[in-house]
């Protein structure tokens, strides 16, 4: 499915054709595979089955490739030239010219223990599911361009692994996560009658938290992908699911919905029931 012009303006992101732009062209030169990934994807993969972006934003966040630190070192060379300067991250670039950061995080053969060491301030970044999420990007058309981005199910998973590596600094992905689940139930109804018809015969019936319960059965393929990737997100949930009243993610869910915190704990609850259904 093709997007236009005015497509660029609903994303509501600053220069984001400029920055992808520039991405593009330095990683087709390169011949490295890269991934728009983080909040940008989430609001291009939404706004492709019509609904428009909630929040704005001015960090764009994309996955490359690599087999080792001398290609990222050539990517950020040809960033540089670009206008592109290093911040206090190693791997976030910002333009003066656009004012917008974008963040280029390495994956592949250059991980060890599903790390990037950068040898600098920030001496590693973790990359936990980048590989097995990934495998299953979809594309989507930006007028002559190509966008890889990961499914849904697969964003929710980075999004709760990477929360759950600095919560004090990720609050959004919690957001990103509750807006997923609010959407899931219209975007998916055809899989959900077709594939998830016991859901819909649930006392009583919500829309939330059959979406919730679904978006977790699409997104155990990646714990089925690795050990790693469901040691991590079982013990997040399990952990935010011992007690409502301290349950971070039911705190900031139920903060967003403006409904009581045992709501946002069983809408939580239903997704993991959902990831650790034996279907």
């Amino acid at each position: 499915m093709s997007i236009s012009n005015q497509t660029y303006k609903e994303l509501a992101i600053p220069y984001f054709k400029e920055s992808f732009d520039c991405i593009d062209e330095v990683m087709k030169e390169l011949q490295i595979p890269y991934y728009l990934i983080g909040v940008s994807a989430i609001a291009l993969q939404l706004l492709k089955e019509g609904v428009k972006p909630g929040r704005g934003t001015k960090d764009i966040d994309f996955a490359v490739m690599i087999s080792s630190m001398k290609e990222y070192e050539l990517i950020s060379s040809k960033l540089e030239a670009k206008g592109f300067s290093k911040v206090a991250a190693p791997w976030t670039f910002y333009s003066d010219r656009f004012n917008v950061a974008i963040d280029v995080l390495p994956f592949g053969e250059v991980e060890e223990n599903y790390t990037a060491n950068f040898n600098e301030r920030y001496t590693d970044l973790h990359v936990l599911g980048f590989r097995e999420v990934l495998e299953e990007a979809v594309q989507i058309h930006i007028e002559e361009k190509i966008a890889n981005i990961p499914p849904l199910p697969g964003m929710v998973i980075l999004k709760l692994i990477a929360w759950s590596d600095r919560p004090e600094e990720r609050e959004n992905d919690l957001s990103d996560m509750l807006k997923i689940i609010q959407h899931y139930f219209d975007l998916k109804w055809d899989e959900i009658v077709e594939q998830h018809y016991d859901t819909l015969g649930e006392d009583p019936f919500d829309q939330l938290l059959i979406a919730a319960e679904v978006l977790g059965r699409n997104s155990r393929l990646y714990l089925q992908k690795s050990e790693a990737i469901s040691t991590r997100v079982l013990k997040v949930l399990e952990t935010n699911l011992e007690e409502a009243s301290r349950s971070t993610i039911a705190k900031e869910w139920a903060r967003k919905l403006d409904t009581d915190i045992e709501y946002a704990f069983t809408l939580l609850n239903a997704f993991y029931k959902g990831i650790t259904n034996k279907l």
